[in-house]
């Protein structure tokens, strides 16, 4: 049998361009294996670098297909696997102990889907197999313990009465005020109060293994953001708008608060971009058209999708089964699964979090 050449069959893996970074697998740096045995079967190994289950699938059949066109190759296998980085945050503050990875969700203003919006994006790159975990740093309205379906009144576990075990629920790990008072209880404290409670939470909760944790964000552009966006080591922000020029000029104050702290905007997400109605399936914008996309192109940032207003997204988010969890092959929940993949690859541009995190509590029963 002829040799088959090496030249030859990285040429063929070449051909495959990322759809997300761009890129063939060998510039990625993906590739960490290619061999052809004296049969002509070749493998190959990939690793790529962010939450990309739903594609790997079709990466496999593409690349395989090309390699077994190579002169002299019987048979391909691709492995793919994933591996996720930690990355800088903001002024290099230290990450937390058990997480790679935070991802602020925010908004100019409330009323735009942001909370809907920050659980289906945790439960998405659940789905494209990262390890999730969400923070409800919405101390005034949290809302994340209903939408995943946590009973009310269930308490996480402690350990040595000072640190919360979160409260895993479709495979995310979350954590929230709600978890720690009565729902009918109104949080009456000023700035520093909830600023102190969020970041309370988030370090005094023993995050497992995590390679991204959403943290839900309060609504606006106030002193509790800023305050939190100057603390919390924030890899990236994800900003939620509706296309009306109000919630626009919200969205873009929203921009500029992170870009003045240092914290990257990875992308806008337009929610309620069209109305479906759910009789006959017509589409129509009444919140205007085009607008997240006019703010990701002035801001040079990125549209990452935008979402419709339809009535399955509110019961099942309300009933405590979010979209990508209820109807995992839906048009919507594809859409929430692309925004993760996006999310995941452009972090994954980011430089490297070389030091080490402020280190994780570990407290055993004994």
């Amino acid at each position: 049998m002829a040799q088959i050449s090496q030249q030859a069959l990285e040429a063929a893996v070449r051909h495959y361009q990322d759809p997300y970074l761009g890129q063939d697998l060998y510039a990625l740096g993906a590739v960490k294996s290619l061999r052809a045995d004296d049969s002509g079967a070749v493998s190959l190994e990939v690793e790529l670098p962010y939450a990309s289950a739903g594609i790997a699938g079709g990466l496999r059949q593409i690349v395989g297909n090309a390699l077994e066109l190579v002169d002299g190759v019987t048979g391909a296998e691709v492995s793919v696997r994933q591996r996720i980085h930690s990355h800088k945050a903001q002024k290099d503050l230290q990450a937390i102990g058990g997480v790679k990875n935070i991802i602020a969700v925010a908004s100019g203003k409330g009323g735009v889907g942001k909370s809907t919006t920050a659980v289906n994006l945790a439960l998405a790159l659940a789905a494209e197999g990262a390890r999730v975990g969400i923070l409800d740093a919405d101390i005034y309205g949290p809302s994340v313990g209903m939408m995943l379906g946590i009973p009310e009144g269930q308490k996480p576990k402690t350990k040595a009465n000072k640190y919360f075990v979160p409260i895993e629920a479709h495979g995310v790990q979350a954590m929230s005020m709600a978890f720690l008072v009565n729902d009918n209880t109104p949080m009456v404290w000023r700035g520093p109060m909830v600023s102190g409670a969020v970041l309370q939470l988030l370090n005094q909760s023993l995050w497992n293994d995590l390679d991204y944790l959403i943290v839900d964000m309060p609504p606006g552009t106030g002193d509790i953001q800023l305050t939190l966006a100057q603390k919390v080591p924030v890899t990236g922000a994800v900003i939620v708008t509706t296309p009306q020029d109000i919630a626009l000029l919200d969205c873009k104050k929203g921009i500029e608060m992170f870009r003045k702290v240092d914290i990257p905007v990875i992308g806008v997400v337009e929610n309620m971009s069209v109305h479906i109605c759910s009789n006959c399936g017509h589409e129509e914008p009444l919140f205007g058209h085009g607008g997240g996309e006019r703010v990701a192109t002035e801001y040079q940032t990125e549209l990452l999708g935008q979402l419709p207003l339809h009535l399955t997204i509110r019961e099942q988010t309300d009933g405590g089964t979010p979209s990508v969890i209820a109807e995992p092959d839906s048009e919507v929940a594809r859409r929430y699964r692309d925004i993760a993949r996006k999310v995941s690859a452009q972090l994954s541009t980011r430089a490297r979090n070389t030091s080490g995190p402020i280190p994780s509590i570990s407290i055993s029963e004994d």
